[in-house]
């Protein structure tokens, strides 16, 4: 088996964007079942929550009647098409082991997603929540043993990236989320060297896939879950393994 580089897990986590979104519409329950027949173990999806507080998973947040789109914050969960799965459906169908990345569109939504994940009885450590304002994230810190991440893009950090690392560490989040293009072998060992996880959004392409795992990223979120397993299984020897917790390695 070939040797990962230096993850700060012991195995990366594949995360399937939206579901298997290359496969079958996204962040449907039919996208997140298939995810997890083609060997990912997580998944990834976007979190709101209705009028009546249910939380929600859809992209935009919107319900389009006509040339009219409502925010979903405004309806109640009857009022959404039968597509719109709610976070609760999606953890009774989820297998034990997966990971659960949650693009939290919706702030308010925060209290009620955590406590929908414990009423399921996953385990927080497999709960990751991501936001792009990582004074938001901050917040969130109160949720004792929740994954947090800070998403976000190079260009979008003024003050440089060893500077945000040191303030992330310094906050208790656990995770840098970039895009597949931003990464390098060098700034993977800077998160690194601050405690913090490195997290891949949008890697697509074989070749891709196969550097960002070189580099020692310790996930990857693609749309093609075929094309992230059959690489992470060339690369290591192995499928994405399913377990409890992140283990880190010791």
């Amino acid at each position: 088996m070939q040797q990962l580089l230096p993850s700060l897990l012991e195995w990366p986590i594949v995360f399937a964007h939206r579901g298997a979104s290359a496969h079958a519409p996204e962040n449907t329950l039919a996208a997140f079942s298939l995810a997890e027949r083609l060997g990912a173990n997580g998944v990834e999806t976007d979190a709101w929550q209705t009028s009546d507080g249910v939380v929600v998973l859809d992209h935009d947040g919107v319900v389009r009647r006509g040339l009219r789109k409502t925010p979903m914050s405004s309806v109640n969960r009857t009022d959404l098409p039968s597509t719109v799965p709610s976070l609760s459906e999606l953890l009774g169908q989820l297998g034990d082991g997966m990971h659960l990345s949650i693009d939290v569109k919706d702030p308010a939504a925060v209290e009620s997603i955590v406590e929908t994940c414990d009423a399921a009885g996953v385990s927080r450590s497999r709960v990751w929540l991501c936001h792009p304002d990582v004074e938001t994230v901050v917040t969130w810190r109160r949720f004792d043993g929740i994954r947090l991440v800070d998403s976000t893009r190079v260009q979008k950090v003024p003050e440089g990236v060893e500077r945000r690392c040191a303030r992330l560490a310094e906050c208790g989040i656990d995770a840098l989320n970039l895009p597949q293009q931003d990464w390098s072998g060098g700034l993977t060992t800077l998160v690194h060297r601050f405690g913090l996880l490195a997290l891949a959004w949008d890697a697509q392409q074989d070749h891709r896939i196969e550097s960002l795992l070189r580099m020692g990223v310790d996930g990857v979120f693609g749309d093609h879950v075929d094309r992230l397993v059959e690489t992470y299984r060339r690369h290591t020897g192995a499928v994405p393994p399913r377990a409890p917790d992140a283990t880190a390695r010791s």
